[in-house]
Order: structure tokens, then C-alpha cells, then sequence
């Protein structure tokens, strides 16, 4: 198979290693970028990074399994910008826990204009934790991003009014049980004040007091993103989960989360995911119950029309390119 795409005339390496570098700019839970990728003459794989996994909170690995997930469907649409569809080999070795994804296969399609678009939205995305517009979103703005989700091979539960109080009321449990483990807060502590060397959350991007809405968000401690007034009672409030709860669904959800927080970004839509809920047992319980039993939680989240009056805040800091792409297999290749 040739290496030449029609469409740029640039050789496959390039375009594996332009892809990784753009899923830097995937969201992850509390921006720890918990991905490394390598890029090979025909391949591109992705592994897990442990030192960056939230061991108090996450003892399982969903979410961390999850942001790496985000990171995947990030790079799929890169290359599809650039004309490439690979073959994707998900968990493909049991005897390499930390390996998730090989990607491999690569046929030249053509550049895909609607994947370039997506491109641009990783590029602007950002996560407001502010309260939302008075303004609905418009139901087939809804049932864009929902089919987007769907076509990860996960499924969207749009909550109906009971339900949001459910979420509401297991969110203020989960926040209780996490407040009361001084290793967890050390662990938040951690990546609160750590945002210069890469990763984290800083102060910019964390609301300065709590803000006004239907179900709480996590109490990161005080910021200096200015609120505002408002609510949020126009918010959609959603689950995705599947019916699985194994590593590679994990990382399906994360394509899942991915892809419908780039569509929702297209449309002007705030996206928000709350995973305390799913982080503690008792409550991702409650969750499955709100499912009727038919499948596993992977994360819960909140969309709506981003409030008009505020300027978005900043992005969150990013690691640099040479600290998450290995090219040292195809140095001589690239272009």
C-alpha cells in the first residue's frame, strides 16, 4: 500500500504524527493528559501513562481509560482531515495492559471536509463550568450530538425532569463521600496547583464561588473565573453509558464523550461531563438504577447554550507535543 495520500502529497508518518500531537488538545478528567502515543512507519499506538491516573479517585482506571478514549477519537478525526481511515485495534493485547489502541490499515479516502470542521472545534473547545443560557437548545441540535454519541457505540440517556433531581441528589452524596477523604482531596489538591507544569486545572478556569445549578458540580475550591448571575433550568442534563463495563468500552465511551462534545461545540453548545457520580459506588448505583438496570454509567454531563454575555475562559495548560508523540521510530521520515 502506498504511503502517498492524493490529497496532500505528504507521506503517512507525517500525517500519524500531526494527528497525535492535535489529540493534545482532548479534554481529560482534571487535564491530566494520561496518554503517550507512538508513531510508527505504519501504525500509531496508544498507551496509558500511570503516573498520570488519579489512583484515589479512580481506582479502576474508567476515567482515566476514558480520557485516553477522548484522545483516540481526536486523532481518528485528525487523520480523517487528512484523508486517512485506519483499521482500529482496541485493548489488541492482553499481555500489554497499558496499550489501548493500535491504529494500522491506513487507505488514502480523500480528505473529508466534515472531519476538518471537527478539527477546528478541538481547537476552541473548552469546558465552562459557569451556569448556561435562559435558551433551550433546539431539539435537532440535540439529536445531532445524541446520534454522534450513538455512532461511538454508546448510548446518550437525555434525563427527563425526576431524573435530573436524581442526578442532583446523588451528585450532592458523591460530593459528601469524596469530601470526606482527606487522601482524595490531596489528590485534588494535586492537580489544582500543579497547572505550570502542563497539566492541572488552574485558577483561571475554576469558578470564583459556586455557581447556580440544577445538579452541583465538583467543588475544585475557590478559582477566579467571575460567575455571574443566572441558572442553569434551560440545561439538558445526560448519561452515556453501554452494556459493558471493560476496559475497551471504556475507551469507546471516551470516543463517545469526544465526538459529541465536538458536535455540541460546532453548535455553540457548553458541554460539561460531571463524573463524581461515577466515582463513587453508591451513587454510579443510583445511576444504573436511573438506567433501568440495562447497562453500565460511564459519565454523566450537562449541555447548554453557552451564555451569551460571558467571554468563554481560557484553555486549560497542554503538555508539550515531545512529551506525549514518540517519533523517534520514523525521525527520518517526517516532513
Amino acid at each position: 500500500m502506498s504511503h502517498e495520500t492524493p490529497a496532500t502529497d505528504r507521506p503517512l508518518t507525517t500525517a500519524l504524527a500531526e494527528a497525535a500531537g492535535m489529540a493534545g488538545h482532548a479534554p481529560s478528567v482534571h487535564n491530566t493528559q494520561p496518554w503517550h502515543w507512538t508513531v510508527l512507519p505504519d501504525a500509531l499506538e496508544l498507551r496509558v501513562v500511570r503516573e498520570r491516573h488519579l489512583s484515589v479517585l479512580d481506582p479502576e482506571g474508567r476515567l482515566l481509560v476514558l480520557s485516553c478514549g477522548v484522545a483516540l477519537h481526536h486523532a481518528r478525526m485528525a487523520l480523517a482531515a487528512e484523508g486517512w481511515t485506519p483499521v482500529v485495534e482496541r485493548v489488541p493485547d492482553p499481555g500489554q495492559p497499558d496499550l489501548l489502541a493500535r491504529l494500522t490499515g491506513f487507505k488514502p479516502t480523500g480528505a473529508d471536509p466534515d472531519a476538518m470542521r471537527t478539527v477546528q472545534c478541538m481547537q476552541v473547545r473548552h469546558t465552562d463550568r459557569r451556569p448556561v443560557s435562559e435558551e433551550p437548545i433546539p431539539t435537532a441540535v440535540l439529536g445531532e450530538i445524541d446520534r454522534a454519541a450513538t455512532r461511538e457505540g454508546v448510548n446518550l440517556q437525555v434525563l427527563n425532569d425526576d431524573q435530573k433531581i436524581e442526578l442532583a441528589a446523588a451528585a450532592q452524596q458523591a460530593a459528601a463521600v469524596e469530601k470526606g477523604s482527606p487522601d482524595l482531596q490531596e489528590e485534588l489538591a494535586y492537580w489544582t496547583t500543579r497547572a505550570r507544569a502542563g497539566t492541572g486545572l488552574p485558577p483561571e478556569v475554576v469558578p470564583e464561588r459556586a455557581p447556580e445549578t440544577t445538579v452541583p458540580a465538583r467543588d475544585f475550591g475557590p478559582g477566579t473565573l467571575p460567575v455571574g448571575e443566572g441558572h442553569d433550568r434551560a440545561a439538558v442534563y445526560g448519561i452515556l453509558w453501554g452494556t459493558e463495563d471493560e476496559p475497551d468500552s471504556w475507551l469507546r465511551a471516551g470516543e463517545a464523550l469526544s465526538a459529541a462534545w465536538l458536535t455540541a461545540t460546532r453548535h455553540g453548545v457548553s458541554l460539561v461531563p460531571l463524573s463524581g457520580v461515577v466515582e463513587v459506588d453508591s451513587t454510579r448505583q443510583t445511576l444504573r438504577q436511573m438506567l433501568s438496570g440495562l447497562g453500565f454509567p460511564y459519565i454523566s454531563m450537562r449541555l447548554g447554550l453557552a451564555d451569551p454575555t460571558h467571554a468563554g475562559p481560557p484553555h486549560t495548560p497542554r503538555l508539550d507535543v515531545a512529551q506525549t508523540v514518540d517519533t523517534s521510530a520514523v525521525r527520518g521520515q517526517l516532513s
